[in-house]
């Protein structure tokens, strides 16, 4: 059926309401009017009823006619530039010629820039709070109990988390990076200046794996078996080289007996950390072999909820916008994690190895202090879906 005139309407969807629908599974069109590098290069992604297409703007202005012709008329159309004026300008060509079209506020800036936040667990002792950024697949979580929060993998725009704890109540006691993150840049350093809090790393991953210079960012090393006190959790860091040299989970054991491991780049639902952004792939394969089949399974039990620091794609999302399931699910899906012997693994591993992004070499410097970015800056080399993950 094509909209009529008088049905069609020019509708502004902000960067939360637009995640409501990628969750939705609901029928979505998005015309993407950027130019087709930065497309490319990062783009809103979905569930498969999620249609998303390539006009730059540009030729919009060139034939008007021409390309909304392109735009089917008969479906709703979110329209999408890179700061919105653009987008805006699309969408009233195709709403005067009766297409349902919408364009999304901030332009695909406030999509980059957006974080969600959700509980997943609320209980008697307290709560584990997820706070993603879904344009680039990353995740982090604030456990908060009697009053006192903790930080795992928190995400460069730190008024976000200190709008959570806020939010809770609650006193921010310790801040966990699982490693020296080099596909985003850690707010962990920033968080710790401003509240005081301790920012806890493994001190393998202070020191910048390809130019070998110390971090000069203040940090507290970490060190396997370390345990600390959240209110009534309790945290215990797992070593887990392979993905850095310093990687950790972090396993948090409540008094109901509820536990919940958090993983980083060390395991993810549907994959596992490649092993080679330090540049030392085929070296560092054995050692997250050792990890992920001997140093981790003591810990993990059927029920052990695996809290990862990314996802590849929307699909992961168990229900109601959370990343996170049950050791035991996760094993039936996640073909990566099926045994194999050392040398089947390394095969496997480096044979799947995705595109080295050279921003990540400069990520790690920023994460340990060689390096500080401005803003601008900063959201360049952000820009883009991690792929932190093997290919498939």
């Amino acid at each position: 059926m094509t909209t009529t005139d008088a049905q069609a309407t020019e509708t502004m969807f902000t960067a939360g309401e637009l995640y409501d629908r990628v969750l939705s599974g609901e029928p979505l069109f998005i015309l993407d009017v950027r130019n087709a590098d930065e497309y490319k290069r990062m783009r809103v992604e979905g569930h498969r009823n999620l249609e998303s297409v390539n006009i730059p703007y540009f030729e919009f202005i060139e034939d008007e006619d021409g390309m909304c012709a392109r735009v089917p008329a008969d479906r709703e159309v979110l329209v999408i530039c890179a700061k919105e004026g653009s987008s805006q300008y699309v969408a009233g060509l195709l709403q005067e010629r009766g297409i349902k079209a919408g364009y999304l506020q901030g332009g695909f800036v406030s999509w980059g820039n957006f974080y969600d936040v959700r509980e997943v667990v609320s209980a008697d002792w307290g709560t584990i709070v997820q706070i993603a950024r879904p344009a680039r697949g990353d995740l982090s979580f604030a456990l908060v109990s009697d009053g006192k929060a903790a930080l795992i993998d928190p995400l460069r725009h730190i008024d976000v988390y200190q709008q959570a704890l806020a939010d809770a109540g609650a006193e921010l006691t310790h801040i966990f990076d699982t490693h020296v993150h080099a596909d985003h840049i850690s707010g962990g350093p920033a968080l710790s200046q401003a509240s005081g809090a301790p920012y806890y790393v493994h001190a393998y991953d202070a020191i910048h794996p390809i130019d070998m210079l110390p971090a000069t960012i203040a940090y507290t090393s970490m060190e396997d078996g370390q345990q600390f006190s959240v209110g009534q959790i309790t945290i215990t860091a797992i070593w887990y080289p392979g993905h850095t040299l310093g990687q950790m989970n972090y396993l948090a054991t409540a008094p109901d007996g509820g536990r919940y491991l958090f993983t980083g780049d060390g395991i993810f639902l549907r994959s596992f950390g490649r092993p080679d952004l330090g540049g030392r792939g085929e070296a560092w394969t054995p050692m997250l072999y050792d990890s992920m089949f001997r140093r981790l399974p003591p810990y993990l039990t059927a029920e052990t909820m695996i809290l990862p620091a990314h996802f590849s794609t929307i699909d992961e999302d168990a229900g109601g916008g959370i990343f996170a399931e049950p050791y035991s699910t996760l094993l039936t899906h996640n073909d990566a994690l099926r045994p194999r012997t050392l040398e089947e693994f390394s095969a496997f591993v480096l044979s799947h190895l995705p595109v080295f992004p050279p921003e990540y070499v400069e990520i790690k410097r920023v994460n340990i202090g060689l390096s500080t970015p401005t803003e601008e800056q900063a959201s360049e080399l952000e820009l883009g879906k991690n792929i932190c993950a093997l290919a498939e």
